[in-house]
């Protein structure tokens, strides 16, 4: 009798699990709130991390996931990545349709294999397979199923629920086993909202977290790497390409790096030390031999990524970039601190997350972490000095929104440190406008300006200097969008590197600027630099309010009235000031014939409570209703 229940009993486990299981591949058992906002919800998620030694892993992953409509095919995460120190144990697809009927199998051999890297690329052995699926109807429901074996233990997956906007998630699981030889250390990370299930048993950590609602990209809101729910894992001891290495903080990381991978790669020729050396000779001090050397690496080499094994982490010797010109960010940054060495400069291979969001390393976990390599120069009692050393353009020290503001690891023959970037303030972030215009009887305009940018601002223009007379029309059509018709005759820009200044000459003509009514005419003041801009609005805001740069512009433009008009009425002075920023304009004056319009528009970088985005989307808008104001004309 008691063998019976337990059969029953057994029995009916089986049937709930096959039931479960069914009701996984049925678009309509997603739950309602897990709908809301979703372009695709992640059914169930199963990554097992099988740690067999310091230099071999197992990963296998199991992945179910509805896609509600075409937006959502780029969620479906259907995909592998392998080279010469990754293998593929299984991979297939499995394609239901919304009522949970299978629809396609999609084996290992029919996936799409290309090479996972761009065109920028001379050779790299990273290759990845991928799904090709064109669906007929929505929703439906993929099953990616993946089985990967590496040599490589420096990279160990993270357990990130939901990577993703518009992604819902209803449960995902993470399973990390390891030998006793081998510590893992781990970081969790914004679960403050979220249930996270934690079992840690010997040589085992499991996590599970559930029913997570998609997340609605805001504007002006931290990044999503920065607000989602993510643990991190490492190894103490790993190996990447054959290089077995032992760290528990940042020291001992970064001496690790510079003693394996990066000391034995600056062997300069003799003849390259005495050229180099004679280039400099004549330099007062460390500053302008670097600056005259950055100059000879922006003329001689080209950014070109080689990754190959060891290579897509060991930086080229400098002797190799030296003889063929060319390289990737961490070969140009390592050639650059070669010849700085070879003439007494210190500086320091530096590695870093680019691109816009001012994604910092984690300072407090050691671990592989960054995308990108810049150069260090430390500077005693002064502003360290950061080069981007892939690039023909920059001036020297200049590196723009790419990597400033954020926390890099510098690697030094001492160990490695965490140190933090360029920050660009407000008052160097400025735009200064100096212009004047006519207005004919016909409300023509006809506009002289000269613009000087400087700082973030300088970034977002010097890549004019190489475009074609057509797009820099088009550009500046674009700039001027709010004025119809618009026709340029003069366009000359000027690229200070020294001085880090770009400079802008336009002439531009545009009939009908003006609203003729009767024997008056209406006159928008600012005509050079309005602000058309005004954040998106959210009902209910969940994110904190970010505004990640600051910035300045200040106008004067001289303004010539019509002829036969005279002034009927103008605004009185406008004045906004707030935790964001201040707005200031003015209107003078000069005679009868002639107005001076002064601006100076100022937003404050910081990070501030969601509750604040309101009032800043507010004073948004009071700058656009300020930009617009009218002077009104009236005939004499």
């Amino acid at each position: 009798m008691v063998f019976k229940n337990i059969l029953n009993t057994l029995i009916l486990l089986t049937a709930l699990t096959v039931f479960s299981q069914e009701n996984l591949y049925k678009s309509l058992t997603i739950p309602d709130n897990l709908r809301q906002n979703a372009n695709a919800v992640i059914r169930f998620n199963d990554m097992n991390i099988s740690i067999k030694s310091a230099n071999e892993m197992f990963i296998a992953k199991k992945r179910i996931v509805t896609v509600l409509n075409k937006e959502g095919n780029d969620n479906i995460d259907a995909y592998v990545h392998y080279d010469n120190n990754v293998k593929i144990n299984e991979l297939q697809v499995l394609v239901y349709n919304q009522y949970g009927a299978l629809i396609k199998k999609v084996r290992k051999k029919d996936f799409k294999d290309v090479s996972a890297v761009d065109g920028g690329t001379l050779y790299s052995d990273s290759r990845v397979k991928y799904l090709e699926y064109t669906p007929i109807t929505y929703p439906y429901t993929i099953e990616f199923i993946c089985e990967t074996v590496t040599s490589n233990t420096a990279f160990i997956p993270s357990f990130i629920p939901v990577d993703d906007y518009f992604v819902g998630l209803e449960t995902s699981k993470y399973t990390i086993n390891y030998p006793e030889t081998i510590t893992v250390r781990t970081k969790e990370k914004n679960f403050e909202s979220f249930e996270l299930n934690k079992e840690t048993l010997s040589y085992s950590i499991k996590y599970k977290v559930k029913s997570i609602e998609a997340i609605k990209p805001e504007a002006y809101s931290p990044a999503f790497f920065d607000i989602a729910p993510k643990v991190l894992l490492t190894l103490k001891q790993f190996t990447l390409e054959g290089v077995y290495a032992e760290v528990d903080d940042w020291n001992s990381f970064g001496n690790w790096m510079y003693h394996d991978l990066i000391k034995d790669t600056y062997d300069l020729p003799e003849s390259t030390i005495r050229m180099i050396q004679n280039l400099v000779k004549d330099e007062q001090n460390d500053i302008d031999k670097a600056r005259k050397i950055y100059q000879y690496v922006q003329d001689k080499v080209r950014y070109i990524s080689v990754q190959v094994g060891i290579g897509g982490w060991k930086p080229f010797n400098a002797s190799e970039v030296d003889k063929l010109g060319y390289g990737d960010c961490k070969a140009l940054t390592n050639y650059t601190r070669s010849l700085l060495q070879a003439v007494g400069v210190d500086s320091n291979y530096s590695v870093v997350y680019a691109g816009k969001s001012q994604r910092s390393i984690e300072g407090d976990f050691a671990a592989m972490q960054g995308n990108h390599v810049i150069l260090n120069i430390p500077q005693e009692n002064e502003e360290n000095i950061w080069l981007e050393c892939t690039s023909q353009k920059l001036p020297f020290g200049f590196i723009g929104d790419f990597t400033d503001d954020r926390d890099v690891l510098v690697i030094t023959p001492e160990g490695g440190k965490i140190a933090h970037t360029k920050k660009y303030s407000v008052e160097e972030n400025i735009q200064n406008i100096k212009g004047n215009y006519s207005i004919s009887n016909d409300g023509a305009i006809d506009a002289k300006v000269n613009v000087n940018s400087k700082g973030i601002q300088y970034d977002n223009k010097y890549w004019l200097e190489t475009e074609t007379e057509r797009d820099l029309d088009i550009h500046y059509k674009t700039r001027w969008k709010y004025i119809n018709s618009i026709s340029v005759s003069h366009m000359n820009i000027e690229n200070n590197k020294n001085d880090v200044e770009f400079k802008e000459d336009v002439v531009f003509r545009a009939s009908n600027y003006s609203k003729i009514v009767g024997n008056r005419m209406l006159l928008t003041l600012n005509a050079l630099n309005r602000n058309t801009h005004v954040p998106d609005r959210y009902r209910t805001r969940k994110q904190p309010l970010k505004i990640k740069r600051g910035f300045i512009d200040i106008d004067e433009v001289e303004i010539k009235l019509p002829a036969n008009y005279k002034v009927e009425s103008m605004p009185k002075g406008m004045l906004v000031e707030n935790k964001f920023g201040s707005y200031k304009a003015d209107v003078e004056v000069k005679d009868e014939n002639t107005l001076i319009y002064k601006r100076k528009f100022v937003i404050n970088d910081g990070e501030f409570p969601k509750e604040d985005y309101t009032g800043f989307r507010n004073f948004y808008k009071e700058v656009s209703k300020m930009d617009n104001a009218k002077v009104a004309l009236i005939k004499n």
